[in-house]
């Protein structure tokens, strides 16, 4: 196997990439979790170094300036993710390959600088009402954040041409079958 490989799931927020993410780490065992690292404040049960590395603002910063990222963006005002060059090597230290669960434009950018080594898949959802609706059941974010992320949705859409394969979530069943199918063909294609 090479131990180079990446994956690639990207999707407006709400849209179930973190389900199907989830689903697919349980069905594969090479493939390891990278954890984004963000300046947001941690939301519920969420655990520093299990779901998130979480910096303060001022650290997020100082390893901008370090090269330390991969990748990052200033997603919503004053909120920073990104991924660790750091994170990528602890998981190919192990052979196994990198399955992120990361917004568009850091998957779009993951993908152009390993064009080769990336499966990148978009999760499309069924509409942005059925968006919206799962936001507010999710029930860990505010109104005024909903508005902001059902915006930002819009301008995300566009970027699903710029993945190798999309896969409207409609039916979550359906969704975790054709990811399967997806990761099942790219790990078993040397």
């Amino acid at each position: 196997m090479s131990k180079k490989k990446l994956i690639v799931f990207s999707a407006p927020s709400g849209a179930g990439k973190t389900t199907l993410v989830k689903y697919l780490l349980s069905m594969f065992n090479n493939i390891e979790f990278s954890i984004s690292a963000t300046s947001r404040k941690i939301r519920g049960s969420e655990k520093d170094g299990k779901d998130y590395y979480f910096l303060t603002e001022d650290e997020f910063r100082e390893r901008i300036k370090k090269k330390e990222f991969v990748e990052y963006e200033e997603v919503y005002g004053g909120y920073f993710y990104g991924t660790l060059k750091s994170e990528l090597k602890r998981i190919w230290e192990k052979d196994k390959i990198v399955i992120f669960d990361i917004d568009v434009v850091g998957g779009v950018n993951i993908k152009k600088m390993f064009p080769k080594e990336t499966r990148s898949v978009f999760v499309m959802p069924p509409s942005l009402e059925v968006l919206e609706k799962r936001l507010i059941e999710r029930g860990d974010i505010s109104n005024d954040e909903i508005r902001m992320r059902i915006k930002k949705a819009k301008n995300e859409l566009d970027f699903a041409s710029k993945f190798d394969n999309i896969i409207i979530n409609s039916d979550l069943k359906e969704s975790k079958e054709i990811a399967f199918s997806i990761i099942k063909k790219f790990i078993e294609n040397e």
